[in-house]
């Protein structure tokens, strides 16, 4: 297990990628650390967008997901999930399986499914 301070509250964001900041990944980390927590990341997805739009979307194989779900549950006391864009049914699972197995105390279901300027995050099905 890790070496952290075992007061410290980690918390892992289980998301979506957004290079410009303000949202994603990048805006959980810059929240979970404002609240004197430690962060942690899993990305499910890249996102290229930036203030303005959405330009592309690229998936990330799914075991490479649960790669990075191992190595952070198996390092890290995980106080609590943050969770945002998942995408589509394949994560969603993959992820709920996840949760059933790892039993983080909390979780924070968050779901992105339009991004502000109007892009669809999450798959019909």
């Amino acid at each position: 297990m890790s070496s952290l301070n075992p007061s410290l509250a980690q918390v892992v964001s289980i998301a979506g990628t957004d290079p410009s900041g303000g949202a994603g990944i990048q805006a959980d980390i810059k929240t979970i650390s404002a609240t004197g927590s430690y962060a942690a990341s899993i990305i499910t997805i890249l996102v290229a967008q930036n203030t303005q739009s959405v330009t592309a979307i690229q998936e990330i194989p799914l075991d490479f997901i649960q790669q990075q779900i191992d190595a952070v549950f198996t390092d890290l006391s995980i106080t609590a999930v943050k969770l945002g864009m998942l995408y589509h049914e394949n994560i969603i699972q993959l992820v709920s399986r996840n949760l059933k197995k790892y039993q983080p105390p909390y979780v924070v279901l968050d779901p992105v499914m339009i991004s502000q300027t109007g892009h669809t995050l999450l798959k019909p099905q």
